[in-house]
Formats: structure tokens, C-alpha cells, sequence
């Protein structure tokens, strides 16, 4: 009889402790639809465009100039928003940087602010739909949720040198994995540097830049590709060696 309570003592514990994590999930996915959903409503994707950019050079400059550190501040918060929240402008930040910054020192913010944000959005896809994707679909996924987990580092850092794959798809997806946060964040802030830096360089020369295709050139994209090959060749060699052991 004791024994009998205690268990469903427990089971009740558990399913409230269940529901509980239900409505916090709920709360995020509504709090990050309506945050989306502000910024698609209010347009301000105007704000992050080649045109916009060019037309308040100016003004991005003196401001920087007079206030650096809020400047960087600002930057920086505002490309957490952007790759946290899946939205689109983070090209435009990135040659933003490299116009006000350097490209040296925007690499750097970049890193920081790309970084924070595409954890942010691993932890909140983890977090709000692993669970629910595992149920319906764990039979399917343990073979790749396992490989993926022993090689993590690899194929994360392929994706991010790699542009083909957008960068919001990669933080969501990884999300889903079992993928331990450090090598999701170690992998991430390596595998950045290379486009971040190309595309704030570019930001040098923002007078003479028309569009965005001008700086995603397939000589460009191709040396990306290229880096993402060469990430494979540690996963390559195990089995490999694997084969032949």
C-alpha cells in the first residue's frame, strides 16, 4: 500500500513536472513567433539592406566615431537578435562591420554576435522540439543521431565553412542532435571566421559594391567548399581506418 502511493506520488510529480515543461515551451515558441512576427510587420528589414547601408554611411561613421564602445555594444546586441532569431540581414551587418570597424576588428564583434546568437537558437530548437522530433521520428534518427554525435565537430565546422547551407537551417537542425553545446559552439565560432571576415573586408569597399552577388563570387564560394572538404578528411580517415583495421 505504501509503495503504491509512493509511485503514484511520483507519477504525479513527473507529470507535473511535464506539463510544466510543456507550457515553457509553449511561452518560448509563442514569445519568438511574435518577436518574428513584429519585425515582418513593422518592416524592419528595411533597415538591413545594401541601400539602407549606403545611405547612412555617413551617419554610421560619425556615429561610431563619437561613441565607439556603444557603437560596439549595439553592434554586436543587434547581430544576436539577427542570427538568434533566424532573421534575414546578417550579410548586411557583417559588411556593416567592416565599413565601421575594420575587417579585423568586425571579424572579431562578428564572431561574438554570430556566436551568442546561433546558440541562443540551438538551445531554443533543442529545447522546444527535440523532444517532440525524437518521439515521432527516434526509430529513423538513431542511426544518424549517433554518427552525427561522433563526428559533431567535423560536420558542423563543413556547414558553417561552407555557404550553401544557410546559417539559420544549421543552428536549427543542430538543435535536434545530440551535439554537445561546446563543440556546437567551438565549431560554430571556427568555422565562421573565414566568411565573416571575406564579407567585412568587402564592407571596406562599400562604395563600389552593387550587389551582394559581387562578393559570392564561385571563386569565392568554391575556396568555401574547398575549407568544408578539408573538414571532412579527420571523419574520412576513421573510417577509413575502420575498414582496413
Amino acid at each position: 500500500m505504501i509503495r503504491q502511493d509512493v509511485d503514484m506520488t511520483t507519477q504525479v510529480s513527473n507529470q507535473a513536472g511535464t506539463g510544466k515543461a510543456n507550457i515553457g515551451k509553449i511561452l518560448i515558441a509563442v514569445v519568438l513567433t511574435l518577436v518574428v512576427g513584429a519585425f515582418f510587420y513593422f518592416d524592419l528589414g528595411r533597415f538591413l539592406t545594401l541601400t539602407a547601408l549606403k545611405e547612412n554611411r555617413d551617419s554610421l561613421l560619425a556615429f561610431t566615431d563619437a561613441n565607439f564602445s556603444v557603437a560596439v555594444a549595439i553592434f554586436i546586441g543587434t547581430y544576436v537578435l539577427v542570427a538568434g532569431l533566424s532573421l534575414p540581414g546578417a550579410v548586411i551587418l557583417t559588411l556593416a562591420g567592416g565599413f565601421v570597424f575594420g575587417a579585423g576588428l568586425a571579424t572579431v564583434f562578428i564572431n561574438v554576435g554570430a556566436t551568442t546568437g546561433a546558440t541562443l537558437a540551438f538551445l531554443a530548437a533543442r529545447y522546444v522540439l527535440r523532444d517532440t522530433v525524437e518521439h515521432k521520428f527516434g526509430a529513423r534518427l538513431g542511426s544518424f543521431q549517433e554518427g552525427f554525435a561522433k563526428n559533431a565537430f567535423s560536420y558542423l565546422l563543413t556547414l558553417r565553412l561552407i555557404p550553401l547551407f544557410p546559417f539559420f537551417v544549421v543552428n536549427l537542425v543542430s538543435g535536434l542532435t545530440r551535439v554537445n553545446v561546446g563543440t556546437y559552439i567551438a565549431a560554430t565560432a571556427l568555422g565562421i571566421i573565414p566568411g565573416s571576415f571575406v564579407y567585412a573586408y568587402a564592407g571596406r569597399q562599400l562604395g563600389t559594391i552593387n550587389s551582394l552577388r559581387e562578393i559570392a563570387s564561385p571563386s569565392v564560394v568554391g575556396a568555401f567548399v574547398l575549407l568544408g572538404l578539408l573538414a571532412l578528411l579527420p571523419v574520412a580517415y576513421k573510417k577509413l581506418s575502420a575498414k582496413t583495421a
